[in-house]
Parts: structure tokens; sequence; C-alpha cells
């Protein structure tokens, strides 16, 4: 269970990865290229997912992760309770996301980076 604070701390620790006003919300980008928002009075994140990945990470718990409503979520867009989704999948969802919108190079970089060593 995570507040705002440690999601936008955990978002913030992805590779170039930057806060922006979008409309009302907190986005952040990698790139110029929105992976995630803070709905902060509801106390929720919206992660851009491939709906693939969306379909995986809402099997987790459909209270808690979900797509979000209408157009958007039907391409990946997808809701997180903050208050009922443990630390370890936010991370998880945040890392696809960011590979996801990052430039292909840097994506490379970061998935090189954290494969172990053989």
């Amino acid at each position: 269970m995570v507040n705002i604070d440690a999601f936008r701390k955990l978002a913030l620790a992805m590779p170039l990865a930057e806060e922006k006003p979008h409309f009302h919300l907190p986005s952040f980008r990698v790139n110029n290229k929105i992976f995630a928002t803070i709905h902060e009075k509801d106390n929720r994140a919206m992660i851009k997912l491939s709906p693939v990945d969306q379909s995986v990470f809402c099997a987790i718990d459909k209270t808690a992760i979900y797509p979000v409503p209408g157009y958007w979520g039907t391409g990946g867009a997808t809701f997180f309770e903050l208050s009922k989704v443990k630390k370890a999948v936010l991370k998880d969802a945040l890392a696809q996301a960011w590979l996801n919108a990052a430039p292909k190079k840097l994506a490379e970089e970061y998935k090189n980076k954290k494969r172990p060593p053989q």
C-alpha cells in the first residue's frame, strides 16, 4: 500500500522521468511521453500500459487495478488504487509503462541493466 508521495518517488526514480502538469493532474513523462498520472483527490494513479499488460495487472485484484472507464481504458490506461496495491506491483507496472514510453535505445539500456549477470 502506497501513498501519493511514495508513488511520486517511484515514478521519478525511472531514468529521465520528469513530472509535468497535464491539465489538472501531475503527470510523469519520459521523452515528453506520459507513462503515469496521479489523481490525488481519489488517491489513485493511472498507469499507461499496453492492453496485454493491463489484463495481467488487472488479474491481480480487479477491485484495486482496473481499466480507466471509456476509450482510454481500451488502450491500456489503468487505474491503481494506491491504498490497495502493493509497492512491488506498482514498481513493476511503472517500469513496464516507462519501457513502453521511453525511446528504444534508453529502454534497451534499462532492460540490459536489469538483467542478472550470466
